[in-house]
């Protein structure tokens, strides 16, 4: 880990980090004893209030790294928004809230509201209502209580954006600044990105102060172990394909990636002729529908995922068998998202990605240059057994 251009030590422990015994007992109450890097680094600078601008991959322990200072500095009595934290989708929104309820398990007083699209608004009003002191939202619907002066903003004195660079890249430029722009009172904002985008450093060029920079690398402490493939098929044997790798590894969870909410549906549709239990998310789904489906796949109700890439960000499942790539991503930075949903905690994953057009496979080169994935192609033999290109007769 490196901290403004500094190797540093990522190891370190909750109890050496002086935190209330209200925050250690919620920890404890979540069997964590030793800190993750991100955590080490960030936490520390939060306590004192300074901007931070961080990069680490996901499933490294980010909400725990903003979430344990911004607890520690909520006073219970307050009656006013203290702490906001902005997230890019719904699904990431409600995971953010669910752990910082975690961390208030023994801090009685201190409220967290989520604040997003497709819940109906006059629930979330009620809830501000309670007097929350910490708000986590999507910047869509916490606008949309901004203009009916259903939430106030100028106490606040801790600001995060969570998964800053899809955030910005799904157009929220506009509505984060805004936002940032309503609160007087901020003592220190906090960005967390798997990448830092052009767009991410324009924010920190404005709003943040002298940021303490930390980045965490996919070392091998926490960098996935994920075997890549490329397997070269036709079209319109896509789905049968996907069947035929579900049999072959006897995955039992899977998120199939698509480009378009079309094709999720329509892989959704091939996959159940099959006679394979999958049910698709995108942007276009009902919020209850999302949670339905998200829940089924968690509980093992369902095989397979399909997902857009947008849907996907910041879901909070971590234990998937295997990624399979339906569709080559339009973006590198994509691939690398979909196929960190496996391999995750240090278990094995795997990640397919289908080849059917000359397009797809120029994408796939390029991405094999840009991030310097090892992605090796494979195909089924006469006995339809999965190996290697190279061993091609």
């Amino acid at each position: 880990m490196e901290i403004n251009g500094q190797t540093v030590a990522e190891t370190g422990r909750y109890d050496q980090m002086g935190l209330s015994p209200e925050l250690m007992r919620a920890i404890g109450k979540k069997g964590y004893v030793e800190a993750t890097p991100i955590q080490v680094g960030a936490i520390p600078y939060f306590m004192d209030w300074k901007d931070v601008i961080a990069k680490a991959p996901t499933g490294t322990g980010k909400t725990f790294a903003f979430g344990i200072p911004m607890v520690e500095h909520t006073d219970p009595a307050a009656g006013h928004v203290t702490g906001l934290v902005l997230a890019p989708t719904r699904e990431l929104a409600i995971q953010i809230q669910d752990e910082l309820r975690d961390l208030c398990a023994f801090k009685e007083g201190v409220r967290v509201v989520c604040l997003y699209g497709g819940q109906p608004i006059n629930t979330q009003i009620n809830q501000l209502k309670k007097k929350p002191q910490i708000v986590v939202a999507t910047p869509g619907r916490l606008m949309d209580h901004m203009k009916r002066r259903t939430v106030r903003l100028d106490k606040v004195e801790t600001v995060v954006l969570d998964e800053a660079d899809r955030m910005l890249d799904m157009g929220f430029v506009r509505d984060v600044t805004h936002i940032l722009d309503q609160m007087p009172k901020r003592k220190n904002l906090g960005m967390f990105s798997a990448t830092i985008s052009r767009e991410v450093l324009d924010i920190s060029w404005v709003y943040q102060r002298e940021p303490v920079e930390i980045t965490v690398q996919a070392d091998r402490e926490n960098r996935p172990d994920i075997a890549q493939y490329r397997l070269d098929v036709d079209r319109g044997e896509k789905a049968d394909v996907v069947v035929r790798l579900l049999e072959m590894g006897d995955y039992e969870r899977v998120i199939a990636f698509c480009n378009t909410k079309n094709m999720t549906d329509r892989l959704a549709g091939l996959l159940g002729m099959r006679g394979v239990s999958c049910e698709a998310i995108h942007g276009d789904i009902t919020q209850s529908l999302r949670e339905r489906t998200l829940q089924k796949f968690r509980d093992g109700k369902l095989r397979v995922l399909a997902a857009t890439d947008v849907a996907a960000r910041g879901l909070d499942i971590d234990d998937v068998d295997a990624v399979f790539n339906y569709d080559v991503p339009d973006e590198n930075e994509y691939y690398i998202h979909r196929i960190g949903r496996t391999g995750r905690a240090r278990r094995h994953g795997v990640a397919f990605s289908l080849v059917s057009t000359i397009t797809e496979g120029l994408r796939l080169d390029d991405i094999v240059k840009s991030t310097g994935s090892q992605i090796r192609t494979v195909y089924f033999n006469e006995k339809g057994d999965l190996v290697a290109a190279a061993e091609k007769q």
